[in-house]
């Protein structure tokens, strides 16, 4: 069931954002998109959506959702000309899907705030791909009442929602789930460039350890990927994910904690981007440490 609005907006409609919509749109919920690549808002349309100008136009009903590749964006999104903060919509809840610094969360919420508009940190996690089959989860963070308006959303695009408490939570944990996600790929890699080299079958391999306590949903959702050597097809490229790993960075710097295992493993990173996979799967990590072995 969705809620008795059955109306939503969306802003952002690239590989999360259109994944996320569409589980919505399938949900029986009336979508009104708005992105600024009108090839992602023809697309919208062409699932169902209904396509708006701007930001501010796809206030149909109490929430909106933005899933935004850079804090400039949601700025813009909040700020800009035709942005959320132009309505005169108290009331209205939107929910931050994106992976952003939260300092600037903080700076939209309070410009939100002074048009009695409340932004929900609620960051997400899982790949593109992921995203597809909606296996994500959220991590919601804000005060209870909006929560109780964002939760019909959330529920018809994911596959579970954690309340984690005050603003800013919801970011914080993402970035801890991110760093063991940086963490766990690259010992993916590792481990299906020795299983390689040791003259293994790398389908028994990805089946068996995937059975096992040595498993990581990065093994079994890159790993395939990595046994083919073909990155061709990003859930998350390198690129955007190299945004994340530097706002971890930031974050365990504010908080004065010590990351040497996220330290070495961004390495990995920069070396996939500086070899020429910035647009590739970040399951490309793979080919730097293949290169190393000299495969």
């Amino acid at each position: 069931m969705t809620s008795p609005t059955a109306a939503v907006g969306f802003v952002g409609l690239g590989t999360m954002g259109s994944a996320l919509s569409a589980h919505l749109l399938a949900a029986g919920w009336q979508v009104a998109g708005y992105d600024i690549d009108a090839a992602r808002l023809a697309a919208h349309t062409g699932r169902g959506g209904e396509a708006a100008t701007s930001p501010a136009g796809t206030a149909i009903g109490d929430v909106v959702v933005t899933s935004l590749p850079t804090a400039q964006a949601l700025l813009d999104v909040a700020t800009g000309k035709a942005g959320l903060a132009s309505l005169p919509r108290p009331g209205l809840v939107v929910i931050e899907t994106s992976t952003l610094p939260l300092a600037v969360k903080h700076q939209a919420r309070e410009a939100l705030a002074g048009r009695d508009i409340v932004l929900l940190d609620c960051p997400l996690s899982g790949t593109g791909g992921q995203a597809l089959t909606k296996d994500v989860v959220a991590y919601l963070s804000g005060p209870a009442p909006a929560k109780a308006l964002a939760l019909p959303v959330l529920r018809a695009m994911t596959r579970g929602v954690h309340d984690v408490g005050d603003f800013g939570n919801g970011s914080a944990v993402k970035f801890i789930a991110n760093l063991l996600v940086a963490i766990h790929n690259v010992a993916a890699a590792e481990a299906l460039v020795l299983a390689e080299r040791a003259g293994l079958d790398l389908a028994a391999v990805l089946t068996a350890v995937a059975d096992g306590a040595g498993s990581s949903d990065m093994f079994e959702v890159r790993g395939p990927a990595m046994a083919a050597a073909d990155y061709r097809r990003p859930g998350v490229t390198t690129t955007v994910f190299d945004k994340d790993l530097q706002i971890i960075a930031g974050f365990a710097r504010e908080t004065g904690t010590p990351t040497p295992l996220f330290t070495l493993a961004t390495s990995f990173y920069a070396a996939a981007i500086a070899q020429g996979h910035a647009g590739d799967d970040t399951a490309c990590v793979h080919a730097v440490l293949r290169g190393l072995a000299g495969g």
